[in-house]
Order: structure tokens, then C-alpha cells, then sequence
């Protein structure tokens, strides 16, 4: 009952949910990082990363089961989280935190492209769950790199007494190999973590060609339609 008035209630207050989920990601990826830096700034990653996990359960929250699975990921994720920050980061909590989000962050995207493919009008909300998708991609990727780093901190061309990749390091990466420019100035070493930089840009290139060939299927259908009409 609790879990059902929870949901109604997100339902409420996001009705444009994808379109939330879209701009607490873009500020995650795009505003937080020019605060990191500073006083303060590790604290505005948390709130950034609250608000992605609020929107993300709100664009999820269609369905009872996946709310609540998504509802069981992400607090203990969250708690960890703010664990890691106000213990000054010991690597157990935060390879456990980054684990459960890559897990949520794999619910959300999986039920974000049930929404936006599902066989119905395209809408302004399905776009921006399209978006998010992509976004919420790079964020997976991002931390997927953070959990072999914490395993192989040379990974990504650390060594002995040198400090690891931030986590802002690695979304630059991240996002540099889902749109195929390439991981920049990071040097993944190693075959497995570069198999893992090949899969994503594979799943970004194959991402961009899907939604297109979605759009470019949904419209003609439409006009189609239309044209049926008139000639009635």
C-alpha cells in the first residue's frame, strides 16, 4: 500500500517524467563538475545523484514491480553513497554503491526503451526518454569503469602512488566513447577493460541507428494514414 501511494504520488508530481529524468541528468553531466572542485562541490555530486534517482524512479514508475525493484536498488545505492562521502570514500562502499547503480541505471534504461519503442504515437515525452536513455548509458558505462578501476587501479593508465581516475574522468571518457570519438587523453590498458569501450561504442552507434529507424518508421505510417483519410 505504501509503495502504491509512493508511486501515485511521483506520478502526480512528474507528469512529464522523462523530461525531468533528462535534465537531472544534464545536470549531473554538465553543471555539477564546474563545483567539484570546490568547497562544497562533492556534496552537490550527492544532490545531483538524488535527483537522478528520484526522476529515474518517477520515469520508471509505470509499472508497480519495476518501481519497486528500482525502489530496492536505489536506496541502499543512495545510502552507500553519502556512506562513502561522509566516511571520506573507503573503496568497499563505494564499489558496492557503484554495483547497485549500474543495476538501477540497467532497470531504467531497459524500461525507458520499452517506453519510447512501444508501437504508439511518438510524443514530446518519449523523446526525452529516448535522451535520457542515451545519457543514462554513458552514467552506466562511467561507473562500470569506476568498479574495474577500484579492481585494476591501472586500468586506465594509473600505477603505483598515483591517484585514481575521477569520477569526472570518467564520464569524459564515458561519453567520449558512446558518441565514437574516443576515450580523449584517458589510456585504457588492458584487453578487458578496452573489450568494455569497443561494447560501448557499439551500443551507441547501434542506439543512434535504432531511434532513427523508430522515428523514420512511426511517420510515414502516420502520413499514410492521413492520406487514407482524405482520399475518403
Amino acid at each position: 500500500m505504501a509503495v502504491g501511494t509512493l508511486q501515485a504520488s511521483m506520478s502526480l508530481l512528474f507528469r512529464q517524467r522523462c523530461f525531468y529524468l533528462f535534465m537531472a541528468l544534464l545536470l549531473l553531466i554538465v553543471a555539477v563538475p564546474f563545483v567539484f572542485g570546490v568547497q562544497g562541490g562533492r556534496a552537490a555530486l550527492q544532490v545531483a545523484h538524488a535527483l537522478v534517482l528520484v526522476a529515474a524512479l518517477a520515469a520508471v514508475g509505470r509499472g508497480t514491480t519495476v518501481f519497486l525493484v528500482g525502489l530496492l536498488l536505489a536506496i541502499p545505492a543512495l545510502a552507500l553513497q553519502l556512506t562513502a562521502f561522509v566516511r571520506d570514500d573507503p573503496t568497499i562502499s563505494v564499489m558496492i554503491a557503484a554495483g547497485l547503480y549500474v543495476a538501477f541505471y540497467l532497470l531504467t534504461i531497459a524500461s525507458l526503451l520499452r517506453y519510447v519503442f512501444n508501437p504508439e504515437v511518438m510524443t514530446a515525452d518519449k523523446l526525452f526518454g529516448a535522451a535520457a536513455a542515451y545519457l543514462l548509458i554513458g552514467i552506466l558505462w562511467a561507473d562500470l569503469y569506476r568498479l574495474i578501476q577500484y579492481v585494476d587501479p591501472e586500468a586506465f593508465g594509473g600505477g603505483a602512488g598515483k591517484p585514481l581516475r575521477s569520477y569526472y574522468d570518467l564520464i569524459y571518457m564515458s561519453f567520449g566513447c558512446l558518441t565514437s570519438n574516443g576515450p580523449g587523453d584517458i589510456l585504457p590498458v588492458g584487453s578487458r577493460v578496452r573489450s568494455l569501450v569497443i561494447l560501448e561504442q557499439l551500443v551507441g552507434t547501434l542506439f543512434v541507428a535504432i531511434l532513427i529507424a523508430r522515428l523514420a518508421g512511426i511517420y510515414p505510417a502516420k502520413e499514410a494514414a492521413q492520406d487514407l483519410t482524405s482520399s475518403q
